[in-house]
């Protein structure tokens, strides 16, 4: 399915920013406005774009029922948006929202604090290392 089979709303000026995979689909991680606790990952096609922009309420695509689903409409998990962000390659958004209860559908706060894989080595950051492409700032 592509975006074309679904008319869309969106601002054309956003709509020509965004990269979709081939289902006219892009990753949407919901993320807590004053904690920055990642919530859960969704899938927006333009149209849920548009409603999220247009209502400040999360809409998504779900790829298994394929409709148009609003967090928190059934469930009463709100997600209150705050701000909307495209990635710099304009394949993925980041949206900020004050969560209203679980946002995972296992009634888990976070979709991402369940399954905790074991890292084989933690990462450390080196003292003093510059980033590369920016000058005078750490990593």
């Amino acid at each position: 399915m592509t975006d074309a089979v679904r008319p869309s709303r969106l601002d054309p000026q956003i709509a020509a920013r965004i990269k979709r995979d081939a289902n006219g689909l892009m990753a949407a991680i919901a993320q807590q406005y004053d904690t920055g606790e990642v919530l859960m990952l969704g899938w927006m096609d333009d149209e849920a774009l548009h409603r999220t922009l247009t209502t400040g309420r999360c809409t998504y695509w779900s790829r298994s029922r394929q409709e148009y689903w609003v967090k928190g409409e059934t469930s009463g998990h709100l997600q209150l948006v705050k701000s909307v962000a495209l990635d710099c390659d304009g394949d993925a958004i980041l949206v900020r929202v004050d969560q209203v209860g679980a946002a995972c559908h296992t009634g888990d706060r976070t979709c991402f604090d369940a399954d905790v894989l074991a890292a084989a080595a933690a990462g450390e950051r080196p003292a003093a290392a510059a980033v590369p492409g920016r000058p005078g700032r750490e990593g």
